[in-house]
């Protein structure tokens, strides 16, 4: 054990650090167990998809072209269907991110005229200019299309009564955000989504339900789309890839909606029928057999930090003992210092430009500077350790992350170093 600790201070931990963890994690072993069964059960449920998908080695073989009879791609997205209960699924390393995978869903089930209505609050920060909330070439509303949304109540729970109102005959897809984006509020349960989408088809049976499902996938036993979504929605480069997937997004649903996001994507008339996946197949397969097991390392990561920097005094969210809907951990820091400090603590304990420094920038997409702390094999992989917060009040740091718990738990440690070596927080051993 001292040559653990040992250790721990070469990487720039020091014992107070070190020893202030160790407590934490005394308490933490019950939560642990409970992540573990999880990733058992969807373990089992990702093995018994590619078995009864019979997966074989010829599923791993390139294809180039127009990608005719990729029997890789074929298998892989029927593995997806299977595991998410749904009638079918787009699967492409061509969807370059969870961004784009909402845009294709979105915008292949919309027509001029329709609306879409977000029932969950205003959507993540990149999706504002897809929408056309900002305005943006080749958004929905350039196209027609209409938006509204009904926000959250106060506790974080659906406004059933505000969905009702909202509901018009134009309204075509409500969409619900699982995770809590750059927003302090709590990320959704698969539970409470089903009986929302029960609340909504028993106003209008055809209104489709898309569901973003991006940082959700494999924390539950069930995904939104077990209980009623048309849509789920997520980017591979997240949750599903395991941290092997080099790019992609999925989407999965029913036939109808699938068939029509694959024209979207590739051409109508052409559909699910090409797309080369080149050499990518192998690693999107071996990413997903991964994923719970990952999945399980980034939840543990999120709850350690969540009672670390609660018991420092900070807000945290989901809190040290609430339920988890999804991997991503807020902790309101209260400043820019300490937002800069958080994330840089996570890239100095990452395994790929670990020396150098996380700056806030003019990223595409968002409306205020961000700061993205993400030394990653993947660029932009979330699902490995990362960290990022938009330069806006209440300087809240979203963290994520973690193909180890070993790893992650070495970056929380590091993110708390930096703050008490910049004499943001002290600790009390």
């Amino acid at each position: 054990m001292d040559d653990l600790i040992n250790y721990y201070e070469k990487c720039g931990i020091s014992k107070e650090v070190y020893s202030f963890g160790e407590k934490i994690l005394d308490s933490l072993k019950d939560r642990f167990e409970t992540f573990d069964k999880t990733a058992e059960y969807n373990q089992l449920k990702v093995l018994g998809a590619m078995q009864q998908c019979r997966v074989s080695e010829a599923c791993f073989m390139p294809s180039s072209g127009y990608g005719y009879n990729d029997l890789g791609r074929q298998t892989l997205e029927a593995v997806y269907a299977k595991v998410f209960s749904t009638e079918d699924a787009l699967v492409r390393p061509q969807i370059t991110c969870g961004t784009h995978a909402l845009y294709i869903a979105l915008s292949s089930q919309l027509l001029p005229g329709d609306e879409m209505l977000s029932i969950s609050g205003k959507p993540y920060d990149t999706l504002e200019e897809v929408i056309g909330i900002r305005e943006s070439i080749g958004s929905l509303k350039e196209y027609g299309v209409s938006y509204s949304q009904v926000d959250l109540l106060p506790d974080g729970s659906f406004d059933l009564e505000g969905i009702r109102a909202a509901i018009g005959q134009k309204t075509r897809l409500c969409a619900i955000q699982r995770s809590k984006g750059y927003q302090t509020r709590p990320s959704l349960s698969v539970g409470s989504i089903g009986e929302v989408i029960k609340f909504v088809k028993s106003i209008r049976s055809d209104i489709i339900v898309m569901v973003d499902n991006c940082y959700g996938e494999f924390v539950d036993t069930i995904e939104p789309s077990d209980v009623g979504a048309d849509m789920v929605v997520g980017s591979l480069i997240k949750n599903p890839g395991g941290g092997l997937a080099p790019v992609g997004g999925y989407i999965a649903g029913t036939k109808k909606c699938i068939e029509r996001a694959a024209y979207r994507l590739s051409s109508p008339g052409l559909g699910k029928e090409v797309g080369a996946t080149l050499d990518i197949n192998r690693t999107l397969f071996q990413g997903l057999f991964l994923a719970p097991t990952v999945a399980c390392a980034a939840l543990k990561g999120a709850v350690f930090a969540a009672n670390i920097y609660e018991k420092l005094g900070f807000s945290v969210i989901p809190d040290s003992n609430e339920p988890r809907n999804d991997i991503i951990q807020a902790v309101t820091l209260g400043s820019p210092e300490a937002v800069c400090a958080f994330c840089n603590g996570i890239q100095s304990a990452a395994p790929v430009d670990s020396f150098l420094t996380a700056e806030p920038w003019d990223m595409p997409g968002y409306d205020s500077d961000v700061i993205m702390a993400a030394g990653a094999f993947v660029s932009g992989s979330s699902i490995e350790l990362s960290a990022d917060a938009p330069m806006k009040e209440p300087y809240a740091v979203y963290f994520q992350g973690g193909l180890t718990w070993p790893h992650a738990k070495i970056g929380i440690l590091r993110s708390l170093q930096m703050l008490v070596d910049k004499h943001i927080v002290d600790i009390y051993i």
